[in-house]
């Protein structure tokens, strides 16, 4: 480092820049490695492992990606640090390339502040400790590395990168359907100033990406429009419309995935932003990592936005900071993603250490249990696992187990509509007559939901570290009751498709009521 009189500052130069990032490299990815290999495995990564169990053209309530490259992984291990491997390197993956593309000519203050951007990368906070494998791990990929080419392909509107960021956004799409919004921001930039040779190279783009709805699309057609119905009616059920609570939280999560210091400092910065702006390739990333952020302002104030849905695009916002913020405030920056990251790391370690009747407290601390102490409560249910199918009544705890058995849980009841994709696993109308173990985290109403469905229905339960569990035993399952009790009412309520959407084949309907059509009110 360097001291600079005039601005009683401190500079950091290339060298030490270049030794703080390989530094934070190695440590972080230390950590990650060893997160990957001592966390358990969650209920949303499992649910998206049994995907790449049985590979398929699309999954009940996303784009089918991530279930491919599971698929992949697995065909070397099922170990779980092998699993989650592509998202253990991303941060590093993302703060080089964010290195390559800052850097620009390599001369001068170009390579001072490519290693700051990809040093803020490196150190986001979610980039310290997130090493779960979902739908948004290759949506970060494909979406990161389509912006970048965008972005290149703006500085003399070169039609092969217009393809290859089509090419690109394709795959973001069938990984999430939240990389529309970043279709968006290229729209908004083509539509600035438009041109002939930049309309030309939107549609270059759009129909290099028109693969992959295509593709989806095809896939819905035969299979209930199950994305759709989830993405766009099911999961919406009981929003009521405006909530003031859900934009404070939005604005929370963002200060918190980009740093407190860095919002504050982007409001302060204006004026370099502003000339950021009339530089083509500056717009373009400005647009890229602003208007989704934005979108999802106004959308937080009908429905609550996860922190997972913004991962995409903070890198972005994270390098037109770099580019923005003046040379005599990049150490302080620096010491402070350096700090906060250090106090993410002291926090896992203590946590890592503290017992887990510690959060016993905790109103999920069932859940907790089931996650972290998995093997203890399968040992439980291994003397009736040969008279037995194994069950739960919601999806998080039947694929959770079920990857650490390495046996299928079925889900017994009607359950919520993010639990349907055990409708495509599961075949009840097979398990006629035979016995069905159901686990439950709470105390299961025997009368209601059990007795009308099975020739005798008995209960037990058990104490594991602080909590209680019941087992259904349920003997003689009768499927035509359930068929009527169960099934025909999820027909209804989760399989209402629209009658403007055509069809041409329904897993649910064809299985269980192939005289009863999958159509909003078909009764």
């Amino acid at each position: 480092m360097r001291s600079v009189r005039a601005s009683d500052a401190v500079v950091i130069d290339t060298g030490a820049l270049r030794r703080i990032f390989f530094v934070a490299l190695l440590a972080t990815l230390t950590l990650r490695f060893w997160l990957a290999a001592a966390v358990p495995i969650t209920g949303d990564e499992a649910y998206f492992y049994y995907w790449g169990v049985k590979p398929d053209w699309g999954f009940y309530d996303h784009p089918p990606m991530v279930g491919w490259w599971l698929a992949a992984l697995r065909q070397a291990s099922d170990a779980l640090w092998w699993l989650r491997l592509p998202v253990v390197i991303q941060p590093a993956v993302l703060s080089l390339a964010t290195y390559a593309f800052l850097r620009g000519s390599g001369e001068g203050s170009a390579q001072d502040t490519a290693w700051f951007g990809a040093l803020l990368v490196l150190l986001a906070p979610a980039n310290v400790w997130n090493v779960l494998i979902t739908t948004d791990t290759p949506l970060v990929y494909f979406s990161f590395f389509s912006a970048l080419a965008f972005i290149r392909a703006t500085r003399d509107d070169d039609l092969r990168y217009y393809a290859l960021a089509g090419v690109l956004l394709g795959g973001a799409f069938l990984s999430k359907y939240f990389s529309v919004l970043l279709g968006f921001a290229y729209l908004l930039f083509a539509a600035w100033k438009p041109s002939g040779r930049k309309s030309l190279g939107l549609l270059v783009l759009v129909l290099a990406a028109a693969f992959a709805p295509a593709v989806n699309i095809w896939w819905n057609m035969g299979h209930c429009w199950a994305n759709i119905m989830f993405n766009a009616i099911n999961r919406h059920e009981g929003n009521t419309g405006l909530n003031w609570k859900t934009p404070p939280l939005y604005l929370l999560t963002t200060a918190y995935l980009l740093t407190p210091l860095v919002v504050w400092r982007l409001t302060r910065l204006r004026v370099a932003l502003g000339a950021m702006w009339r530089d083509t390739q500056s717009r373009a990333m400005l647009l890229i990592g602003l208007v989704p952020l934005a979108i999802f302002a106004l959308l937080s104030s009908i429905k609550t936005i996860g922190a997972h849905w913004l991962l995409s695009f903070v890198p972005f916002v994270l390098m037109v900071f770099a580019r923005a913020l003046p040379e005599t405030r990049r150490a302080a920056t620096v010491r402070f993603f350096a700090g906060f990251a250090a106090a993410h790391v002291l926090v896992i370690a203590i946590v890592a250490m503290l017992p887990l009747e510690t959060w016993q407290h905790l109103r999920k601390y069932d859940g907790i249990v089931m996650t972290i102490k998995a093997p203890e409560l399968l040992e439980r249910l291994r003397p009736f696992e040969r008279d037995y199918v194994f069950a739960t009544d919601g999806y998080s705890p039947s694929v959770t187990l079920s990857y650490n058995a390495q046996r299928y849980f079925a889900v017994f009841g009607p359950a919520s509509s993010h639990a349907r994709h055990d409708d495509i696993l599961t075949d009840f109308s097979a398990l006629h007559a035979q016995n069905i173990l159901i686990l439950h985290k709470s105390r299961p109403r025997v009368a209601e939901d059990y007795a009308p469905y099975f020739r005798e229905v008995e209960v037990r339960e058990f104490e594991l570290h602080g909590t209680r569990f019941w087992i259904v035993l349920g003997r003689g399952f009768d499927y035509p009751a359930y068929r009527e009790g169960i099934l025909e009412p999820a027909r209804r309520h989760w399989y209402a498709v629209p009658d403007w959407l055509p069809m041409t084949h329904c897993y649910f309907c064809e299985r269980y009521f192939p005289e009863r059509a999958c159509r909003a009110g078909t009764r």
